[in-house]
């Protein structure tokens, strides 16, 4: 789906994908009662609504495999951020085994990292622009001030290697989130599942073609099944993006103890 619907609020969202998926069952109810004539009508009449079934047991089918890789997704990008804010947390406890400027200034770096990610990489996350290719200024510096660092006792040694593990960490889990950023569900599954959508709404129509309120009753049932599968998919297929969305929420947290 574009940026723009993502970007919709859930309840102009949900408008358009009701809209959408009414419109299109109205379309087939009326392509359908068109079409109900002459032989036509008798071949309709004879379409048995046994395939009403597995038609529909397909369609739950695709819709289980497209909201498995959305979870999925969600769960991992959920992981990351707060992997990010633990390890952030972590390097600014430690850095008070260094008092003075060193703890100043790591504390400095850590909250800088954090008000680029939320206020520069969460937008570009959003848009599925977010790029690998240049690594945060802040958590380099921070890396390499902790790796030039001489500790003066075995307490700010082991200190030191818990802050150069926990930026490590902070690294691969900014890795993480920016490449789950640009996970969605692609074009093939989104037409996978509305042709079979379409399918059967079509089916729906041939077996109570002959009943108009019926026909309208069942087809408008079915839709709405449908339209609320989408819009649950459609709402939290970018991680980080529209009104559901995972937020730097975690990493702000920790801007408070990294204030100096």
């Amino acid at each position: 789906m574009n940026n723009w619907v993502h970007d919709l609020p859930i309840g102009w969202l949900a408008l358009v994908v009701f809209g959408f998926t009414y419109s299109i069952a109205a379309g087939i109810l009326i392509l359908v009662t068109v079409l109900a004539k002459g032989e036509r009508k008798l071949a309709f009449k004879a379409f048995s609504p046994g395939m009403l079934s597995p038609l529909g047991i397909v369609f739950g089918l695709f819709v289980a495999f497209t909201a498995a890789q959305v979870w999925t997704d969600s769960e991992r990008a959920n992981t990351a951020v707060d992997r990010e804010a633990s390890a952030l947390r972590t390097v600014v406890v430690l850095a008070a085994t260094f008092p003075g400027e060193t703890e100043s200034r790591l504390r400095t770096l850590v909250r800088r990292y954090i008000e680029q990610a939320a206020a520069q990489e969460w937008p570009a996350m959003a848009q599925g622009t977010a790029t690998l290719r240049f690594a945060p200024p802040s958590l380099v510096e921070a890396l390499h001030l902790t790796l030039a660092l001489t500790p003066s006792s075995e307490g700010q040694k082991n200190a030191l290697g818990g802050i150069a593990t926990a930026l490590e960490t902070a690294f691969e889990a900014r890795r993480q989130r920016i490449i789950i950023s640009h996970s969605q569900v692609n074009v093939v599954k989104w037409f996978c599942l509305f042709v079979q959508a379409a399918v059967a709404l079509f089916a729906t129509a041939l077996v109570h073609h002959d009943n108009r309120l019926t026909s309208v009753i069942a087809m408008g049932l079915f839709a709405t099944g449908v339209a609320t599968a989408v819009l649950l998919i459609a709402s939290h297929d970018r991680p980080f993006s529209g009104e559901i969305s995972v937020g730097p929420g975690p990493l702000l947290q920790v801007l408070p103890e990294a204030k100096t």
